[in-house]
C-alpha cells in the first residue's frame, strides 16, 4: 500500500488572502461572469423539457426578430466571435431548427433563418421562458441583466 503525501502548502501572505478576497468581492468580470452562469444553469433547468438550453432559445429569437439575417449582423447583436457563433448554429442547424445559406448577391456573406420546425420549437418554448422568467424575477430583478447588458455595451467600442 503507498501513501501519497501532499506538497507543502504554502500559506497565503495576509495581504495577498485580503487582496484575492477583495479581488473576488468586487471584480465586475469575475462577478457578472458568476452571476450569468448561475442565471443560465437555473433557466437551462427551466428550458430542458423544450430540449433548448437558454443560448440556444436566445440564439433562436434573435434570428427570429432579426430584420438582417446575415451572420455578421448575428454575430454584432449577440456580442460572440463569428467562430463560436458558428458552432453553436451548427447545433441547431444539425436539429433542422435553422438553415444557412450564401446570400445570392454577394457570395462572401451567409444569411441564416429558422425552419418551421424552429419556428414551432421556438414558439413553443416561449411559455416555458415566460414561466421561468417569472420565477426568476422572484429572486432577481427582472430589469437587471438588461441593464448591466446595456451600460457594458458602451465597453465594446474599445
Amino acid at each position: 500500500m503507498s501513501t501519497r503525501t501532499q506538497p507543502p502548502r504554502i500559506p497565503a501572505s495576509k495581504t495577498l488572502r485580503t487582496d484575492a478576497a477583495a479581488l473576488v468581492a468586487s471584480c465586475a468580470g469575475w462577478n457578472s461572469r458568476l452571476a450569468a452562469r448561475r442565471i443560465t444553469q437555473f433557466l437551462d433547468r427551466e428550458l430542458a423539457p423544450c430540449g433548448l438550453t437558454t443560448a440556444q432559445l436566445g440564439l433562436l429569437a434573435q434570428i427570429a426578430e432579426a430584420a438582417d439575417d446575415t451572420l455578421g449582423a448575428l454575430a454584432r447583436r449577440t456580442g460572440l466571435e463569428q467562430s463560436t457563433l458558428s458552432r453553436n448554429l451548427r447545433t441547431l442547424e444539425g436539429e433542422g431548427l435553422i438553415e444557412i445559406a450564401v446570400v445570392e448577391t454577394d457570395l462572401r456573406r451567409r444569411a441564416v433563418w429558422l425552419t418551421e420546425t424552429g419556428a414551432r420549437r421556438l414558439e413553443a418554448a416561449i411559455p416555458v421562458w415566460r414561466q421561468a422568467h417569472a420565477r426568476l424575477a422572484e429572486r432577481l430583478s427582472p430589469d437587471l441583466a438588461r441593464q448591466l447588458a446595456d451600460q457594458a455595451d458602451a465597453l465594446s467600442g474599445g
